[in-house]
């Protein structure tokens, strides 16, 4: 299975039946002590398209994470697909995002670790963003917090 199709998998499987603040704030906690117990130098975000519902960083993390969390965030809000995904596929067609698509790199990032919340009959309604490892790290964090959270493992 290629690499599309893992997080496409995931995507599928890695459904909400309701998400609001508190479930924000579960998921953040859960991966600040999964970042915590890993020491990874990390930021977590948790936003809507118009509202950060949690956002941490944590030590060894640099401001730059915090512009990274955002752009991938921006992705993941804009296609809803996981960055790592859209990334990926753009490798796979040699393109890039860029203003060729309408799309300001400075805004815009489809590297590994942000993640779309998906509510069963809704659809995507915000972006689970972790920015400070390897983006296939990143990601993985998001994926291994939310098959815990929503018993999916």
């Amino acid at each position: 299975m290629s690499l599309i199709e893992t997080i496409e998998k995931q995507e599928e499987r890695l459904v909400f039946d309701r998400f609001d603040e508190e479930t924000a704030f579960e998921i953040g906690c859960a991966l600040v002590e999964r970042a915590r117990m890993d020491k990874a130098p990390v930021v977590i975000d948790i936003r809507t398209a118009d509202r950060t519902l949690f956002h941490v960083a944590l030590p060894g993390a640099s401001p730059d994470n915090d512009h990274w969390a955002r752009r991938k965030s921006n992705v993941t809000l804009r296609y809803h697909k996981a960055s790592l995904r859209v990334g990926e596929t753009n490798r796979v067609k040699g393109r890039s995002l860029s203003a060729e698509f309408g799309i300001d790199p400075l805004e815009f990032a489809d590297h590994g670790g942000s993640f779309p919340v998906r509510v069963a009959g809704t659809g995507v309604v915000a972006a689970i963003t972790v920015s400070g490892l390897k983006s296939e790290e990143d990601h993985a964090m998001i994926v291994d917090a939310l098959e815990t959270y929503l018993g999916k493992v």
